[in-house]
């Protein structure tokens, strides 16, 4: 019986992933599977979204992107089957595993963890070696130093000295400005690579006391772009860090920044740079998310390729949007250290001419990890293994986060502040990272950790009237799915436990929520008061003790984590959205 090279793949990672071939056994095989010939005279190379994941972990990938207006059915919009229809991907494959949540356990079982930098030191250095160091640029889209505990502990230095292992050339940032001002320039200075930004700017009154600036002149509180040779033409890169950092997260950490998706000084820019740099090339390296890349591509002229993250989209191929001086490639790279993007460019007259790009997921049972970061990785882990370590009993079922609305590890947060915190809701942010813990898998400190590991984590509980509460759903879910682009922050929609609610994504501002209604059944009212709980406050320090804290108080009596219920909002209009799959029933 003959088999295609794709199912020989398959069989080969089963075989592995379940310990009846080693991998150097098949090390050939590996190798074909990673097989993405050099193609052109310039790659350019990519990851973002790590979110501080050292290790091989799982991730699942979300079973509902619902998009609305203009975004309706188009990528990154579009989930499960429909995912695998849009990209030509085949079910029941490697990369049917990589990109959708479809059979999510029984693949994860079959083959192995994603992910971890030891792997992708290794493909990187076997991509690298093909090409040739000089004709490679790697580049990390952000959300590096944050999302684990020993980030955490070590304020982001430990990804510092992984990625310049890794040997990143140029960086940009969101969840980096969470450490305070002083943190980050001492981490920035550390970074052999070069950070860019170019919308983020020191505020007029800061400069005039003093603060520190790349230009007084401009503003600019980063260098905004730099030239790299790449196979001997002149790349230009720009940098554009999450707009809304101050939104999103605490704006006392950075009070000295201004933020914003600042297209018209984009445009400025990008012309300057055509101009008077004379590139070969220009990109935009992106934290915007994929929605706001898309609209600024088409407004935006001059930029060759965006390199998106923020949002988490694994998008397998790129989209092309057309401008009125020609068309911009927009690319998003996944997350959690799962895949790495390569983009061959064939440049000649100043022009690109053609290109070939590859999403590669990084199956950590197909890779060799590489033995110099592996060290690093172990060495850097030591002093913290123990609590690391430490153990609370297992769930059921799998434990995720990533989907418009609430994941289950969400649900077990929201139900340790019910319980511990004594209130009878709980709120907490839709944060989309997080690793996945799959049914019968020992849940530890790392992966309390790794879904709370932030530098406000700090619980409150307060009065609320259901107004309030109306208010702060209706909020959330305009970001989610507000019509315009540049007022979407990247979100997901806020998680909760204690009450439900009927949701409409293709409703008006202000009209989305609806039938609040507690536990027990009983509607929620404007005037009555409720006792809420939730951490991540982005206004002030809020005065409880950290998250990960009453999670673990929560769960070290148990030995199964079980659910009374899932508080999944029920969802009206979205019947035929492909951005939907295997949820709630729909």
């Amino acid at each position: 019986m003959a088999f295609s090279r794709r199912e020989f793949m398959q069989i080969m990672g089963i075989a592995i992933a379940n310990g009846l071939i080693t991998k150097n056994a098949f090390s050939s095989t590996t190798q074909n599977y990673y097989d993405y010939q050099k193609f052109g005279n310039v790659s350019l190379m990519h990851f973002t979204d790590c979110h501080a994941q050292l290790l091989p972990i799982y991730f699942r990938e979300p079973d509902v992107n619902i998009g609305t207006g203009e975004s309706f059915a188009k990528a990154p919009h579009i989930v499960g089957n429909d995912f695998l229809k849009q990209f030509n991907l085949s079910p029941y494959s490697l990369n049917s595993h990589a990109f959708t949540s479809l059979d999510y356990v029984e693949a994860a079982r079959r083959y192995g963890k994603v992910g971890g930098f030891a792997h992708m030191a290794t493909l990187i250095k076997n991509l690298t070696a093909e090409r040739g160091a000089q004709n490679v640029l790697l580049m990390d889209g952000g959300d590096t130093w944050q999302g684990s505990a020993t980030a955490y502990w070590s304020k982001g230095q430990d990804m510092v000295e992984a990625c310049n292992l890794l040997g990143v050339d140029v960086m940009t940032g969101h969840w980096e400005f969470t450490y305070h001002e002083a943190q980050i320039r001492k981490n920035i200075e550390k970074f052999n690579g070069e950070f860019v930004a170019q919308n983020v700017k020191v505020k007029d009154e800061a400069l005039f006391d003093g603060a520190e600036a790349f230009d007084e002149e401009t503003g600019h509180t980063f260098k905004p772009y730099t030239i790299k040779k790449v196979g001997g033409k002149n790349i230009a890169v720009i940098g554009q860090s999450f707009p809304y950092t101050p939104i999103a997260n605490p704006r006392r950490f950075i009070d000295n920044w201004s933020f914003g998706i600042r297209e018209a000084e984009m445009q400025t820019l990008v012309d300057e740079i055509r101009q008077n740099e004379d590139p070969d090339a220009v990109v935009l390296l992106s934290h915007n998310g994929m929605d706001v890349d898309l609209k600024m591509a088409s407004r935006v002229t001059g930029i060759d390729a965006i390199f998106g993250g923020h949002t988490h989209d694994a998008i397998p191929q790129p989209i092309v949007v057309k401008n009125s001086s020609g068309q911009t490639i927009v690319t998003n790279a996944g997350s959690n250290g799962k895949f790495l993007a390569v983009l061959d460019m064939n440049i000649k007259n100043k022009r690109v001419v053609d290109y070939k790009y590859r999403l590669l997921p990084i199956f950590s049972n197909l890779l060799v990890p590489d033995a110099s970061m592996s060290q690093f990785i172990q060495k850097s882990r030591a002093p913290y293994l123990d609590k690391l370590n430490q153990t609370f009993g297992y769930s059921d079922r799998t434990l995720y986060r990533r989907g418009n609305f609430n994941g289950t590890f969400d649900q077990v947060i929201c139900d340790s502040m019910t319980n511990v915190l004594d209130a009878q809701i709980a709120l907490s942010p839709g944060f989309r990272w997080g690793t996945t813990v799959l049914p019968g898998q020992k849940i530890t400190m790392e992966h309390i950790m790794d879904q709370t590991a932030i530098t406000y984590p700090e619980t409150y509980v307060r009065e609320m009237s259901g107004n309030d509460l109306k208010i702060i759903l209706e909020d959330v879910c305009d970001n989610l799915f507000n019509n315009d682009p540049y007022l979407r922050q990247g979100g997901d929609m806020v998680r909760l436990s204690g009450m439900d609610y009927v949701c409409d994504p293709t409703a008006k501002q202000g009209q989305r929520i609806t039938n609040m209604t507690l536990d027990n059944g009983k509607s929620i009212e404007a005037n009555k008061s409720y006792k809420v709980a939730g951490w991540a406050s982005v206004s002030a320090k809020s005065p409880g003790q950290p998250i990960w804290d009453v999670v673990s108080t929560y769960l070290k009596d148990k030995k199964v984590i079980s659910f009374k219920k899932i508080n999944h909002p029920k969802l009206k209009n979205i019947a035929n959205n492909p951005g939907i799959t295997n949820y709630c029933n729909y």
